[in-house]
């Protein structure tokens, strides 16, 4: 696990949280995918096989990125103050952002 990445990660949603365009929970973040408000959507590592294969259905169908960090729940939780496994980064440069540093 790099470490270096994760930490990256986590200050790039932090500052995407604070800057208020960052959708949490599965339900409001794959709406958000749905209205075209999302750029990417991110998931936790620890998050189900049924999420990752529900987020991964919603983004394919409306041509989104499905992004999987190497953040856990609980991680995210600590980052956001409520535990989810899914986030939607709903501004464009945010969203490269993630990308660049997750698709490294």
């Amino acid at each position: 696990m790099n470490s270096e990445k994760k930490r990256k990660t986590a200050d790039l949603l932090t500052i995407c949280i604070k800057a208020g365009k960052a959708v949490k929970g599965f339900d409001s973040s794959m709406d958000a995918v749905k209205d075209g408000k999302a750029f990417c959507v991110l998931t936790a590592c620890d998050a189900s096989p049924k999420t990752l294969k529900e987020v991964d259905f919603v983004c394919g169908r409306f041509e989104n990125v499905h992004l999987r960090t190497e953040l856990t729940k609980e991680e995210i939780a600590q980052l956001c103050g409520k535990e989810t496994a899914v986030i939607a980064v709903c501004d464009k440069g945010f969203a490269d952002g993630f990308k660049k540093k997750i698709q490294k």
